[in-house]
């Protein structure tokens, strides 16, 4: 029986039915692959919550609670020097001194990922926020001697106190955006003198207020310097774990594994807020599979179990914890 159609018009029709084949396996591929976690993250914490060991002691603890990596801040008691959202005199760290601490960590095992900073970049005077860089870059030259090249950084707060709060905050002020920008790119510059590069951390009651604000920021500084810390707890309250993954991966280098009860505005450890944490993993492993997981807000009270959640998470899901 003849079909009635010409060559041409069956050819034609063999090319568009191969193309609908080669179109229906890639999208289900790719469903396919997004259903499948990847294997392995790299579960760290933070040193900022073990304000009463020294350094080798903390090390000693870590290592046998089966750590392998830390986000090192200066608050042990060898070593107290960090302070939220300002600087400290850091003229005593000498490049001995630093070796002695990074090899407290190392000596036991364990991997220093980043350094914590977090001065304040978003301060409305100009000699603040030089003096604010040029402890920041002597955080950089700490970390060079110590092996590190990571440092965080949120943007900082600032709060006049002595006038009432403006009908605009000053994060959405128009002219703080353009001020910001100038400030990052000074930042890139004196990473980039000390090959280091800085991982920002978002927060939604400040100026990187949401996985988008964050993204839109580091794509016009566009510099490989500067890359982002998703700490999701931070950004619960505005964006769903989806959208901090779909606006922030391709930048994201680390992540904080920590938590936060929704309407609330003090995070807590992992396992005691609202944070979907199976969610969060296998987004991480998905995504971020080289980005490793740092939990934070935790100190000798809570560390295990804030572990043993998060483990939990990446157990239920199929992911495995990295090896060392």
């Amino acid at each position: 029986m003849q079909s009635g159609l010409s060559r041409r018009q069956m050819l034609q029709g063999a090319a568009q039915a191969a193309a609908a084949c080669g179109l229906s396996w890639t999208a289900g591929s790719a469903r396919a692959a997004e259903g499948r976690p990847q294997a392995g993250l790299t579960v760290g914490i933070s040193t900022l919550g073990f304000t009463d060991r020294t350094n080798a002691a903390l090390a000693k603890e870590l290592a046998g609670a089966g750590f392998g990596t830390i986000q090192l801040f200066l608050t042990q008691t060898d070593s107290n020097y960090w302070r939220y959202n300002s600087r400290a005199d850091v003229s005593s760290l000498t490049p001995a001194r630093c070796r002695e601490i990074a090899a407290a960590y190392r000596d036991a095992g364990l991997a220093i990922h980043s350094i914590g900073v977090y001065t304040n970049l978003i301060h409305p005077e100009e000699a603040e926020i030089k003096a604010n860089l040029a402890y920041f870059e002597a955080m950089m030259e700490i970390g060079g001697h110590m092996g590190v090249r990571t440092f965080i950084n949120e943007a900082g707060h600032y709060h006049d106190a002595k006038s009432p709060a403006p009908p605009v905050p000053l994060e959405f002020q128009d002219a703080v955006w353009p001020r910001m920008v100038a400030t990052g790119r000074q930042l890139v510059d004196l990473a980039a003198k000390h090959d280091a590069k800085v991982l920002l951390e978002p927060f939604y009651r400040g100026f990187l207020a949401s996985a988008k604000r964050l993204r839109l920021f580091v794509e016009e500084i566009n510099s490989p310097r500067l890359r982002v810390l998703l700490d999701p707890a931070n950004l619960i309250e505005l964006n769903d774990l989806d959208e901090m993954f779909q606006q922030l991966a391709q930048w994201t280098d680390c992540l904080h594994a920590k938590d936060r009860k929704l309407h609330t505005d003090v995070g807590v450890a992992a396992g005691k807020g609202d944070l979907d944490y199976k969610r969060l993993v296998t987004l991480a492993a998905q995504r971020t599979p080289a980005a490793p997981l740092i939990l934070e807000y935790v100190g000798p009270a809570d560390y295990l179990a804030a572990r043993a959640h998060l483990l939990g998470a990446m157990r239920e899901t199929g992911i495995a914890e990295a090896k060392r």
